[in-house]
């Protein structure tokens, strides 16, 4: 039987993944397959990009990974990249909240953002008393009856009252995805909220009854892999740019780089049923196509095969943003830094969306004389601050921590990463969007990233 072709468009973490996969199981027996990875930039790794320098590991893009969704702590793993793992500080475990012009504590006896704790609950001032007495009645809030979407601000409000809703969703879940609460899809982002309402009645029930009893450690059952201590967030030694370095040397298949696809179209009299059309001239014949780029990027290359998925694709909504890093020399920085970093709900007057205190979450990633702090700007609130220059950037954000965490000194390096339409929106109903778009995929062609889940 003759090898299947399959081209995969774009050389992100998705492309790469999918390349190491479609390899995996052909060595494994179960097919015939074979792969060229075409992506427009002459590297790949899309949005993970990570930096090096004089003992700082500065990351342009995420930072981390969730160990709740465990794809990509078994992916690191199954490549041989255990001993390289890292774990949040234990020493360093809370968040604060920028609330009236100072940074509060996240409350105690909070599990997601229902209170599982009444003591420690009570003890915080991020929350007023009404507030705290609303979020305590959401046991008794009768649950939602049918199953249809709505907004991660509607179902917060409804469970927890509008002080959770815009004190902790907004920056806390919301923030995730630089997107506003208001139009953010719960069941595309967080559908276990709405299982726990459904399952028992209300969220502190179900976190109560649901609290898991394994020791961390006791994951991925099943994958053959020794367990390995893990926490809620979790990266690589040499940044996440390790595993892009790992991935790009495991794939055997074709990789072409520095050059886009221009089109692919239905190829009726070749031996395969796609070609791909390259901006250099160059054709490659498919069997399946695996498109891993942005939604509207995807929406311009599926044009000639259906006008009905393409005009869905380029309909996603996508916000900008921007992360700026500041290294700072320890010596007479005054802050404790105490804990993962901040965020600001859109109802403070602070341009930053939050700030990851890097060497205090992953210690490893600064040397001990050195603070390395990361801004988030822009996102649905500013979205025009991501688009100012790197000076500009820079200042704006060393204004913002100067108010919010007394910095008074310059710092000794910066590095800026804009991100421009580089965040995808989950509108209320975005996931039957999504079956839909796939519904009107031609066969062979399949769409994979985070323009879709």
């Amino acid at each position: 039987m003759a090898d299947k072709q399959v081209v995969i468009v774009g050389g992100g973490i998705t492309g790469l993944a999918t390349a190491y996969y479609l390899q995996k199981q052909a060595g494994a027996g179960d097919s015939s397959v074979q792969y060229t990875l075409i992506e427009s930039q002459p590297t790949l790794g899309g949005k993970i990009v990570t930096e090096r320098i004089n003992g700082l590991v500065v990351e342009g893009g995420p930072d981390s990974f969730l160990t709740q969704k465990p794809w990509a702590l078994q992916l690191c793993r199954e490549l041989g990249l255990s001993e390289d793992l890292v774990l949040t500080s234990r020493a360093n475990q809370r968040v604060y909240i920028w609330r009236h012009g100072r940074l509060r504590p996240m409350p105690g006896g909070l599990s997601l953002i229902a209170p599982t704790s009444v003591g420690l609950f009570l003890k915080s001032s991020l929350i007023s008393p009404a507030g705290k007495l609303r979020m305590f009645a959401e046991r008794f809030i009768p649950p939602k009856q049918d199953d249809a979407d709505e907004s991660l601000a509607s179902f917060v409000r409804r469970r927890l009252g509008q002080e959770a809703a815009d004190i902790l969703a907004e920056p806390l879940l919301a923030g995730i995805y630089a997107a506003d609460p208001e139009r953010l899809s719960i069941m595309a982002t967080f559908p276990r909220l709405r299982d726990l309402e459904r399952d028992h009645g209300s969220l502190t029930a179900g976190l109560l009854q649901t609290r898991p009893k394994a020791q961390p450690g006791q994951s991925e059952v099943g994958t053959g892999l020794r367990p390995v201590p893990t926490t809620t967030f979790m990266t690589l030694r040499g940044g996440l740019g390790q595993l892009i370095t790992k991935l790009t040397r495991t794939v055997t298949g074709q990789i072409i780089t520095g050059s886009s696809v221009h089109s692919i179209r239905r190829d009726v009299a070749g031996g395969q049923p796609y070609r791909v059309e390259l901006q250099d001239g160059r054709r490659v014949e498919a069997d399946a196509v695996v498109l891993t780029t942005p939604a509207y990027v995807a929406a311009g290359l599926v044009a000639n095969l259906s006008s009905d998925l393409s005009q869905k694709l380029g309909a996603i909504r996508y916000e900008s943003s921007a992360t700026v890093s500041l290294a700072f020399e320890r010596a007479g920085f005054e802050h404790p830094l105490n804990g993962f970093g901040f965020v600001v709900p859109s109802t403070e007057d602070c341009r930053l969306m939050g700030c990851t205190w890097t060497s205090s979450k992953f210690p490893h990633r600064a040397p001990a004389d050195k603070v390395l702090l990361r801004a988030f700007v822009g996102g649905y609130r500013r979205p025009e601050l991501a688009q100012l220059d790197d000076d500009e950037l820079a200042e704006l954000v060393l204004d913002e921590l100067n108010r919010t965490i007394g910095v008074r000194s310059k710092p000794a390096q910066r590095w800026v990463y804009r991100w421009p339409i580089g965040n995808p929106q989950y509108d209320v109903g975005h996931l039957e969007r999504v079956a839909e778009m796939e519904s009107l995929c031609p066969p062979g062609i399949f769409l994979a990233g985070s323009s879709y889940r």
